[in-house]
């Protein structure tokens, strides 16, 4: 439900370069070649069942855990952050690192998200 709440519901535009990203031991961030290979042609899902849809192409989705569906573009930037445009022209970031062997999933307020399960998309 959370995950919800972070990629559809709220609307301000994330200013990235001013992001005081709340680090933790542990986070282990990408550089923007390796987090686009991580994410591009996968799909992210989290422990509320959301998912977050890379296509290769550029698109993206995010579908609740409990249904509903928001579109997209995503495009990886420096710190390992991870922007989508949504069709409703908002856009959001949000920092992406490994921790203990798992992605996790850092909105810029802190909350932080693991992701349970990668799968790969044809």
């Amino acid at each position: 439900m959370r995950t919800l709440m972070i990629w559809g519901l709220l609307c301000a535009a994330t200013g990235v370069a001013a992001q005081d990203w709340k680090v933790q031991k542990g986070d282990v961030p990408f550089d923007v070649a390796e987090l686009s290979a991580q994410l591009s042609g996968q799909t992210l899902v989290f422990y509320d069942e959301g998912r977050s849809v890379f296509e290769a192409n550029g698109q993206y989705q995010y579908t609740y855990g409990g249904g509903g569906t928001w579109y997209g573009h995503w495009q990886v930037t420096e710190g390992s952050v991870v922007c989508v445009t949504f069709v409703t022209g908002v856009e959001r970031c949000d920092r992406i690192v490994e921790n203990g062997g798992r992605l996790v999933m850092q909105t810029a307020d802190g909350m932080r998200f693991p992701v349970r399960d990668i799968e790969a998309h044809s």
